[in-house]
């Protein structure tokens, strides 16, 4: 697994990369990046400034906010993403059978979890389980649409599964 500099880049880098490539608009800030991975903006903003000097990230005014900055992939951010040296654990594990796999998930979110809760630490996690999601039904076709209540805007339906730094989850009803 210690797979270091595949592409040139370092352990830490490619763990950048992972988390832009999966956080959505909300959570692609240098102040989000750092409150994930438990690390100080400084720390944070060097590792950024490298991917960023390498043509892998972009800066993106955000519409609602001109004082914040939005950090996304670039073409070249997501092509390397593919060749992600993580993917071998991945395909791994989409072949165990569909019940383990399953549980495999279920598992590693408790345990991601129980580190946050541990560390004090809001958990980060996907919007289709967070209290601030709102669906509406819409049109003939059973068609939706989806908001986050808690930004006030609305989401695209590939939204619902990038990670969120406003995550706060949903209670199950008994």
């Amino acid at each position: 697994m210690g797979d270091g500099f595949v592409s040139g880049l370092t352990a830490a880098q490619w763990t950048t990369l992972r988390y832009f490539g999966c956080a959505n608009r909300f959570s692609r800030t240098v102040s989000a990046f750092a409150e994930f991975h438990s690390t100080t903006r400084g720390t944070a903003s060097q590792t950024i400034k490298g991917l960023f000097s390498g043509g892998y990230l972009r800066r993106t005014q955000s519409d609602a906010d001109s004082r914040v900055v939005r950090l996304d992939l670039t073409d070249k951010g997501r092509s390397v993403l593919r060749d992600d040296p993580f993917e071998s654990l991945v395909r791994a594990a989409s072949v165990l059978p569909r019940r383990a796999s399953e549980k495999l998930g279920t598992n590693l979110e408790r345990m991601i979890e129980y580190v946050a809760n541990e560390r004090g630490k809001p958990p980060f996690g996907r919007c289709h389980s967070c209290t601030h999601l709102a669906c509406k039904h819409r049109g003939k076709r059973g068609e939706h649409s989806y908001a986050c209540t808690l930004m006030g805007e609305p989401l695209e339906p590939v939204e619902l599964d990038e990670i969120c730094v406003n995550f706060e989850q949903r209670k199950l009803h008994r």
